[in-house]
């Protein structure tokens, strides 16, 4: 078994996709001609999105948006980077919300919490022993 990708359903795929690329620096790699699907180039593992018309479709029995729900989902993607403030000020400039302030965790690890405009969690971190 080999952890492939994560997929988040939203309801703007190229807004999430032109998000990432302005808040945190991950270009597009890919995009369906129908704008349903994309991903980013995040190295060996994607991180990718996916309309909410194509959660339905996988998911019939429904699913949280999280766009829709008031408080972030209990899933967060984690970007590492060695200056978590500029990162954290860089995606609150490009448009995402602050949940958490960087603060230094007890083992030395600094770690914020923005929330996208489409409901995604990210915690910016740096390397742990970093």
């Amino acid at each position: 078994m080999k952890f492939g990708y994560t997929i988040i359903y939203v309801t703007d795929v190229l807004a999430s996709l032109t998000f990432f690329d302005k808040a945190f620096g991950l270009k597009t790699r890919f995009i369906h001609e129908s704008g349903g699907y994309g991903e980013l180039d995040t190295g060996q593992t994607t991180l990718a999105f996916a309309s909410h018309t194509l959660g339905s479709s996988n998911l019939p029995n429904g699913y949280v948006a999280a766009d829709a729900s008031i408080l972030p989902l209990g899933t967060e993607i984690a970007l590492l980077t060695d200056d978590v403030a500029a990162a954290y000020q860089h995606a609150i400039q490009a448009g995402a919300t602050s949940l958490k302030q960087p603060i230094q965790k007890p083992w030395g690890q600094t770690v914020a919490y923005v929330r996208c405009p489409d409901g995604t969690l990210v915690e910016l971190c740096s390397p742990i022993g970093g």
